[in-house]
């Protein structure tokens, strides 16, 4: 199935959250919460059917099984994604992987990977990973 699998712009974006969600091999409530909210509320999701996410996240989970999978599932997500929109993705990954309050070593490979395959200067990194900690700080 992923073999024929194409990836719409927003797809993609779903499947980036998807992807730092699984990549510590447990998808916690607050990362959930935190991926609806971003496709509930911003525009870079206006029009988009909520349903697929579904499938995604299935596209997603099949490929983390493969040996391959990461380097194939970058590859799709590249596919479909415009390069004004790496940042937007990145941005996104660090969202929910600072949702619950905790970056495990595995989500920070991960966050590293993305910014190596969409080739986001380091500055820019930094600035889009502090946003997310600020939004996610606790009293």
């Amino acid at each position: 199935m992923t073999d024929q699998m194409s990836l719409s712009a927003q797809d993609a974006l779903v499947a980036i959250m998807v992807a730092i969600s699984v990549s510590d091999e447990n998808i916690r409530t607050a990362e959930l919460l935190s991926m609806q909210e971003q496709v509930n509320h911003l525009p870079v999701f206006a029009g988009y059917d909520t349903d697929r996410m579904k499938t995604v996240s299935q596209t997603v989970f099949e490929l983390f099984e493969d040996e391959d999978g990461i380097d194939a599932l970058f590859g799709l997500i590249k596919e479909a994604l415009p390069e004004r929109l790496y940042e937007t993705a990145y941005a996104l990954a660090c969202e929910v992987a600072a949702a619950d309050g905790m970056l495990r070593q595995t989500e920070l490979q991960f966050l590293m990977e993305i910014r190596y395959q969409f080739d986001i200067d380091r500055l820019h990194a930094a600035a889009i990973e502090r946003g997310a900690r600020a939004r996610h700080m606790v009293l």
